[in-house]
């Protein structure tokens, strides 16, 4: 008869259920609405639901005009979110419930889909909030992050510009020995991406240069800074989601710098974990941290 499993340090704790009267989880995602961003955005909450069962969440676009079936805007999603948890309120004080879950916490919690910080988009995003009447929380942007220089260091590897990891030494033919970490949001987000590309630089023991795409000349900056120090074999590392620049952006950038671009960081199962924390942190709650992070 097989021995029946032992729990130990290597095994995986069970994941808690979410909490009674929790808000849902909106996903604040950027860009345009199309088949490919529902589809990553609904992959990365389904990654959240599986840390989190029971984890209410919904998808709220920033940039959709609420004509489209199937593309709720985000003022639209947070405007009932807060109609539905007022309803709910009232039956449970009807039925004699006291005060409860459904008063210490917001209607909803709002996570942006965004790597890092870009003032432009969450001015945006806070805007629907305040527009939606709802009294929803947002948080943060995700990064920076160390899972993020995780993230980005398989994208490069899986477009062969990165070894996978530094316990095999075999070398890759196409490794770049200098990385543009490209991003979005001015200045403010070219610092927030220099700490991933610090974990970054050192995962890969080559110089990483974080660079704007929307500063111009900023990523042909980098590069020519990076060629000045030594490195001639670049890559391009967009240390984006996705939705958050236009298509072929990223590409046009390679192309002026003159090197390779690995894919953004789409629905890497880091993106859900930290959309997760963020949610978390506002209710206070523990859930299971990101492999590679400590807890509390």
């Amino acid at each position: 008869m097989p021995r029946p499993r032992q729990p130990g340090r290597h095994r995986r704790p069970e994941p808690a259920a979410a909490p009674v009267g929790a808000p849902p989880l909106v996903l604040a995602v950027p860009g345009l609405p199309d088949t490919a961003t529902r589809l990553l955005a609904e992959e990365t909450l389904s990654i959240a639901r599986s840390e989190l069962p029971g984890l209410d969440a919904r998808i709220g676009y920033v940039d959709a005009d609420g004509t489209a079936e199937g593309y709720p805007s985000l003022e639209s999603v947070l405007a009932y979110a807060a109609a539905q948890r007022a309803a709910r309120a009232g039956e449970a004080r009807e039925a004699g419930a006291e005060d409860g879950a459904w008063d210490q916490w917001p209607p909803a919690i709002v996570v942006p889909l965004l790597a890092g910080p870009d003032n432009s988009l969450l001015r945006r995003i806070r805007q629907s909030v305040m527009s939606s009447g709802s009294a929803a929380e947002l948080t943060d942007a995700l990064g920076p992050h160390p899972l993020l220089a995780e993230a980005l260091h398989v994208r490069l590897s899986e477009a062969g510009l990165a070894r996978a990891d530094r316990a095999r030494l075999f070398t890759v033919a196409t490794a770049a020995d200098g990385i543009i970490l490209a991003t979005v949001g001015g200045e403010e987000a070219v610092q927030a991406a220099g700490i991933s590309g610090m974990l970054l630089s050192a995962r890969l023991a080559v110089p990483v240069l974080a660079a704007a795409l929307d500063i111009e000349g900023d990523i042909a900056r980098a590069a020519d800074q990076l060629r000045a120090s030594g490195s001639r074999n670049l890559a391009l590392a967009p240390g984006l989601i996705g939705p958050e620049i236009a298509e072929g952006l990223a590409d046009a950038a390679a192309k002026e710098a003159d090197c390779t671009a690995a894919a953004p960081l789409g629905a890497y199962p880091a993106i859900g974990k930290l959309v997760l924390a963020k949610y978390a942190e506002v209710l206070g709650i523990s859930v299971q941290p990101p492999q590679g992070v400590p807890a509390r």
